[in-house]
This record gives structure tokens, C-alpha cells and sequence, in this order.
């Protein structure tokens, strides 16, 4: 019995951090992502960079998701976050041929947290009053991530529009503390590091005592130590010090990581839609597939090291084949996810923003069986090419509004429609926001005219006022 508890410790020591890295990995931008991977082998001998190597795939797949031999037989050696994905097969329209080609650098329209935290709060669903509670309480969040304001004040700052509760506030506020990034509107440092540990499975080593470290007592670490918290929490100090190791890997600022990169920054999509002979096709973007390898020089000389630099080296290899997992499972988790909104999706890369459909995270994270936080790690702050253009993935997403023919409209769509009608209006009659929503309402989408002056405004376009052109 002995030797295998031993065993199960052991690999518990090496799943947190794999587990860890794994999500970290998932949440950074293709920029970000360049920069992990540079320092990644600027600190490991046992990683290097790949040569590369031109991809043909595009043009060796057939709508059967067949390929030649020669062709494969010169992919099948390549990572596999490099060599492309079958195409997800669904003919729509006349068969044309469009070569995905080079992604073009596009400038990235960074969001702030807010705008993260909104998106999220968009597509979750709360009612009319949770959503204005939640509304109040992303206000009220700073930049790190943190709900520094009492929970009375917030609902104090409501009145007299809405009255509510403390409770009630509380109860929106656990809604939004299971947003992306993890640990986002914890009131303190404890309930931030709580928040990210929560999600972790429960066999995760050292996870039950660092939950009860991170509701209190790591406030007293720095004059009680490891030894003095090991005796207030009665247990050894070994024990705190696995904790310990595990807290120090999350993260006591969630919020900063969202919305750094600079304004000018340039970017290549993280992925390519394109539509051959019909067919929707989906790849990683060839430029910015990690191609990493295990340098064989440093990993042959294992055999013949010391046993200090043996260990050493067995060590960095070990991370090494860490790092070239979790990336080849980013890249699969990515496609996976973009497959998804392809297939829910494809009338808005056939038809533009009117035929885009509602959609939430929830939806998507359950047709693939990914968690719903997972989907969201994956959609954060990624960009796709498409015959319509550089995007980022977060436009395959929209809420929903029921129409009178039983289905739903997507809140983009009606916005595209909204901007349609202004367009063709008469400059000396503009139309108004109540004219607006008669004439949604005709076409079988009953809007209220605040929701059409809320979209309208959210599009940057005068009222009718405004637009009143004379002479």
C-alpha cells in the first residue's frame, strides 16, 4: 500500500503544474503566446525551434477530407497543431475556390476588462434585473480584477431605479465570479486565490489545504511562517508547504492580464476560415503554429551526465514534453471550438452580421463537452481569417431575442438591420426609434423602441433629430 500512495502523490506534484500551464496556455493571444514560447527556450536546453516547413495541405484536401499520399506523406511528420484540420464538411451556396493565403497583419482592438466582463454578461442568462445588478457591479471593478466596493454601496448606487438587496447583489455577483479570467470580482486576495482553485479537480495536491489557507491564515504567513501556520492548521508542515507551492501558482492580479497589449499592436489570426468547392474549412494559422522540438543534442547526453546534471536535465526534458503537449491540446481545443461555430455559424460567413444567429458560451461549451469557462479561455482575445475579413471570435457570439415566428434574433442582427434602415431612410424624414421598432415589428421582430435606441446608440449613430438633413 505503502508504494502506491507514494506513486499517487507523485503524479498529483506533476499534474497541478501541467494543468496549470495547460490553461494558462489556452487563454493567451498569438502574440502573447510568441513571447511564452521565447522565453520558454530561452530558459530550457532540452527546447528549440523547428525548421520550418512550407504547408500544401490546403490545397491537397478534398471536400471528402481526402489527401493524396505524397501530400500527406509530407505533413504527417509535422506537430500536429501545425497541419491543418480536416474540413468540417457542410456545402453551402455555389462551389467556389478561395485560397486561404497569408493572414494579414491586422492592428488588435484591445478590450478593457470591462468589455470582457460585458461580453461575458451579454451571453449569460439573468433576467432584466440581474443583468442591470451585474451591470452595476463590473462598474465597480477595477483594473485588477477586484470588487473593492461593499456590496451596499452597490446596491445603494441602483436606487431608485431598482431596490435591492445586499443578498441579492451577493447572489449576481457569484454569477460573475465564475466569468473569465479566473479569480475576476473576488472582494479580497483570498477569495481571488479560492476562486482559481475551485475549478481545480479535486484530486489536485494540496488543494483542500490551500482553500483553507487562502480564507485566512495566508494573511498571517509573513509573521507566522510555514511552521506557525502548519501549527494553527494542525497538520505538517510539508503539508503547508505543497499548499503554499500551489497557491504561488495563480494569479493575485486576473485583471491585468486582459487589455494589456498596446493599442498599435499587430497581430496574424490564430486561425483561417476559408470555403473550398463549398466546403467550409477550418485551419490553425500556418504562422503562428508553435513548432517547437526536444533538442536531441542536450537529451542524448542524459545517458552520459553526472547525476546532478542528469537530474537537471531529466528535469528540463520533462518540461519540455510538458509544454509540447499542452501546446498540441491548445491547438486542438481551439479547432475544436472554432469547428463548433462554423457549424452554428455558417450563414454568417455566408450572409454577413443579419444572418448571424444567437449564441452563447453555455451553447457552445455544450455541444463539444468542454467547460463553460474553457470555451471562454479559448475564444479570449483570438482572431480568425475570413472571406469577410480579419475577426476576432468572440463575433460568432450573440444574445438573443424571440420573434414572432417562434425562433430568435441575434442582437447583431437586428442591429444590421436597424443600420440597413437607416441607411435607405429619406435624409428629410429620418426615421425614428419608435418607427423603427414598428418596422422590426413587421418583419416578425418585436423590438421596444429603448432596445432600438440602445443598439443605435451602441453603433454610434444619431437620433432622427440628428440626421435631419434640410434643403
Amino acid at each position: 500500500m505503502k508504494p502506491r500512495l507514494q506513486t499517487s502523490l507523485g503524479q498529483q506534484l506533476v499534474l497541478t503544474p501541467q494543468l496549470r500551464q495547460a490553461l494558462h496556455l489556452l487563454q493567451l493571444s498569438a502574440l502573447e503566446l510568441d513571447a511564452e514560447l521565447a522565453a520558454a527556450v530561452e530558459s530550457n536546453p532540452l527546447l528549440d525551434w523547428a525548421e520550418p516547413e512550407p504547408l500544401s495541405s490546403h490545397e491537397s484536401v478534398d471536400t471528402a477530407g481526402e489527401a493524396d499520399g505524397s501530400e500527406q506523406a509530407a505533413t504527417e511528420d509535422l506537430p500536429p497543431w501545425t497541419r491543418g484540420e480536416e474540413p468540417w464538411q457542410q456545402r453551402l451556396g455555389p462551389a467556389t475556390d478561395e485560397d486561404p493565403g497569408e493572414a494579414a497583419e491586422r492592428v488588435v482592438e484591445t478590450d478593457s476588462l470591462h468589455d470582457h466582463l460585458l461580453w461575458q454578461l451579454h451571453l449569460t442568462h439573468l433576467s432584466a434585473r440581474d443583468r442591470r445588478i451585474g451591470l452595476a457591479l463590473i462598474d465597480a471593478i477595477d483594473d485588477d480584477g477586484y470588487l473593492r466596493d461593499p456590496l451596499e454601496t452597490i446596491a445603494e448606487s441602483l436606487r431608485p431605479e431598482l431596490v435591492a438587496g445586499a443578498d441579492e447583489v451577493l447572489a449576481v455577483l457569484r454569477q460573475l465570479q465564475r466569468f473569465d479570467p479566473a479569480g475576476v470580482a473576488a472582494r479580497d486576495l483570498g477569495e481571488c486565490l479560492a476562486l482559481q482553485l475551485a475549478p481545480l479537480p479535486e484530486d489536485t495536491a494540496g488543494k483542500a489545504l490551500a482553500l483553507r489557507i487562502a480564507s485566512g491564515p495566508l494573511q498571517r504567513l509573513p509573521k507566522a511562517g510555514v511552521d506557525g501556520l502548519a501549527a494553527e492548521l494542525h497538520c505538517d508542515s510539508d503539508q503547508v508547504q505543497l499548499a503554499l507551492q500551489l497557491l504561488r501558482t495563480l494569479d493575485p492580479r486576473p485583471g491585468a492580464q486582459i487589455g494589456a497589449l498596446p493599442a498599435d499592436t499587430y497581430i496574424t489570426p490564430d486561425c483561417v476560415i476559408w470555403r473550398q468547392q463549398g466546403v467550409w474549412r477550418v485551419a490553425l494559422a500556418a504562422s503562428h503554429a508553435p513548432r517547437l522540438t526536444i533538442h536531441r543534442g542536450y537529451e542524448g547526453m542524459i545517458a552520459g551526465a553526472t547525476a546532478a546534471d542528469a537530474g537537471y536535465l531529466r528535469g528540463r526534458l520533462q518540461e519540455a514534453r510538458w509544454l509540447l503537449k499542452n501546446l498540441q491540446a491548445r491547438g486542438e481545443t481551439l479547432l475544436k471550438v472554432v469547428r463548433c461555430l462554423i457549424r452554428q455559424q455558417a450563414g454568417f460567413l455566408e450572409f454577413g452580421d443579419q444572418a448571424l444567429r444567437p449564441l452563447t458560451l453555455r451553447e457552445v461549451a455544450a455541444e463539444i463537452g468542454l467547460h463553460e469557462s474553457t470555451v471562454s479561455r479559448a475564444v479570449a482575445r483570438k482572431y480568425v481569417r475570413t472571406p469577410r475579413g480579419t475577426m476576432p471570435l468572440r463575433a460568432f457570439f450573440a444574445s438573443g431575442i424571440d420573434t414572432e415566428g417562434g425562433g430568435e434574433a441575434s442582437s447583431t442582427a437586428i442591429q444590421s438591420m436597424i443600420r440597413r434602415l437607416i441607411d435607405a431612410e429619406n435624409p428629410r424624414k429620418p426615421l425614428s426609434d419608435a418607427r423603427l421598432a414598428e418596422t422590426l415589428k413587421a418583419t416578425g421582430v418585436p423590438v421596444a423602441r429603448r432596445t432600438v435606441a440602445k443598439y443605435r446608440e451602441a453603433m454610434n449613430i444619431p437620433s432622427s433629430h440628428d440626421r435631419l438633413r434640410v434643403g
